[in-house]
């Protein structure tokens, strides 16, 4: 059993892990590729209450359904595997209900964007366990 004071020391951790990667991506890599594919979408700022809330609701799936499973069992893969799966799950929720419901959803973003969720969590999962099992001692 893991134990509130370190899950939450976990998380703390995670969080700045978590920002670090999926800033360098929309920042800087797949900036342009968002711009062109859904400039007539995108908000003329970003709504940060909402950004932050998924953050944090996002960061503590990853940890529930995929990092403390992988410590409990004492593999870094099945961490990665649970967390690139979990990501892939929630960013087809996203993903695929707007193509589903919005006219003009390009294909190419909902496909790239599962494919983001899989990477983001998988190796936000890794950097997890990894500081779970190398820093807090789970």
């Amino acid at each position: 059993m893991v134990s509130i004071p370190k899950l939450l020391a976990l998380y703390g951790l995670t969080i700045p892990v978590f920002l670090a990667v999926d800033m360098l991506w929309l920042g800087v890599v797949a900036r342009g590729f968002y711009r062109r594919q859904l400039g007539a979408f995108l908000a003329p700022q970003v709504n940060w209450t909402a950004a932050i809330v998924f953050y944090l609701l996002f960061i503590a799936g990853i940890l529930t359904f995929a990092v403390v499973p992988g410590l409990k069992r004492e593999s870094l893969r099945h961490a990665v595997a649970l967390g690139a799966f979990f990501g892939l799950v929630a960013y087809a929720t996203y993903d695929l209900t707007n193509l589903a419901t919005m006219r003009d959803w390009p294909l190419v973003v909902t496909i790239v964007d599962m494919l983001w969720g899989a990477v983001l969590s998988g190796s936000v999962a890794a950097a997890s366990y990894a500081i779970g099992r190398n820093l807090i001692g789970l």
